[in-house]
């Protein structure tokens, strides 16, 4: 069986995790958080970089900073992760699905602004496979209605939309470490602070509330509760596989770019012949290759190809059920035909395996498989 995913081990992540628990303190903000804190930072170029123990918690904190409540409005896709849209839910705002771009299935930044009404807070760009939304576009259109900017880059990190790294592009960005991105840590994530205004009170929030962090840093002699928030920190352990895995970023990255090569050399074939799509890239970003879709002509041969796959001893998957479709988003009075271009790209979009430790011989089982269903 070739599965889809696959984790991995890249460097020192088991020694790393032995040094975090002999330094005494595994709890969050250990020795291995600070030194992830410091590494992201540089290496992004991100004003602030926190930890957490998901990109949910991060997006969660998100909200909150925007001071989201029962009478905002936040604008995102519908082709995204459920994480998106439940983490401004959760604060009892109106969420407002706007279509994709059959290019890039990223947000169509054209189409945004015609859903901003006075209530609108926030824009949540998420960039699809670690590939750039339109962010000028998305930027000048909030500056101009005075909303904020959201960045979904759990798929994103590494990326790059004209020499700026996804995620700190935006008032805040959201990163995942999950198991199934390009750096992991099994559960896993960070926020990116860009907008000073948010450096102090992202802290508190992240720490139960409390201004712990200013304590341990002796800024204050006792620390106590001064605002809303939860426990967003992850395990010292948890920093320290991730701490191996950023030392090896380009490592990593580079082993994605040749699967990603091998996989659309292979295929272009296919593509020639009209039977199927492959990602796309614009020429304005740098893509980190977090995942490999093809998109064919319909949902039935999408899913008799995931069957023909199976039957070969390879595991493949759909994405996204679009969220508007979804039990929650029919609640908000969205409909089936609302957002076409969301709708067509789900219906028809397929994942192939891809991960680190993907053998040549594995990734040509793949190819040959593909190949024979359409023969």
């Amino acid at each position: 069986m070739i599965p889809f995913n696959k984790p991995f081990i890249v460097g020192k992540e088991l020694y790393y995790i032995s040094q975090s628990v002999l330094s005494g303190k595994i709890a969050g903000d250990g020795l291995f958080t600070k030194k992830c804190h410091e590494l992201m930072e540089k290496q992004f170029g991100a004003r602030k970089v926190l930890l957490t123990h998901s990109c949910t918690a991060a997006l969660e904190m998100a909200a909150i900073l925007c001071g989201i409540n029962n009478n905002d409005e936040v604008i995102m896709p519908s082709y995204t992760f459920v994480s998106t849209a439940n983490a401004f839910y959760l604060r009892g705002c109106k969420i407002k699905f706007v279509d994709i771009r059959s290019d890039t299935l990223n947000i169509d930044e054209n189409l945004i602004e015609a859903e901003i009404s006075d209530n609108s807070k926030v824009i949540v760009p998420v960039h699809y496979a670690g590939v750039s939304c339109e962010m000028d576009t998305i930027l000048s259109t909030a500056r101009k209605h005075n909303l904020y900017v959201v960045e979904d880059a759990a798929q994103g990190v590494n990326a790059k939309y004209k020499d700026r790294y996804l995620g700190t592009i935006g008032d805040i960005g959201a990163y995942s470490f999950h198991e199934t991105k390009n750096l992991i840590s099994g559960e896993g994530g960070a926020i990116v602070i860009n907008n000073e205004k948010f450096l102090e009170r992202a802290e508190i929030i992240r720490e139960k509330g409390t201004n712990r962090s200013k304590f341990f840093r002796g800024e204050i002699d006792k620390y106590t509760w001064v605002d809303i928030g939860s426990s967003y920190l992850p395990s010292d352990i948890i920093a320290a596989f991730l701490y191996a895995q950023l030392e090896n970023i380009e490592i990593i990255d580079n082993r994605r770019k040749e699967l990603n090569e091998m996989y659309s050399r292979e295929l272009i074939p296919l593509v020639n012949d009209g039977k199927l799509r492959l990602p796309y890239v614009s020429e304005e970003c740098q893509s980190n290759n977090h995942l490999f879709y093809i998109i064919l002509e319909n949902e039935n041969i999408r899913d008799s190809l995931i069957q023909h796959l199976k039957a070969n001893g390879i595991h493949s998957v759909f994405h996204y059920i679009p969220l508007h479709l979804s039990p929650i988003g029919q609640s908000m009075g969205y409909k089936k035909g609302q957002l076409p271009v969301t709708e067509s790209m789900s219906e028809r979009l397929l994942r192939l395996p891809f991960y680190y430790e993907l053998s040549k011989n594995e990734q040509v089982l793949v190819i040959k498989a593909i190949k024979s269903f359409f023969a």
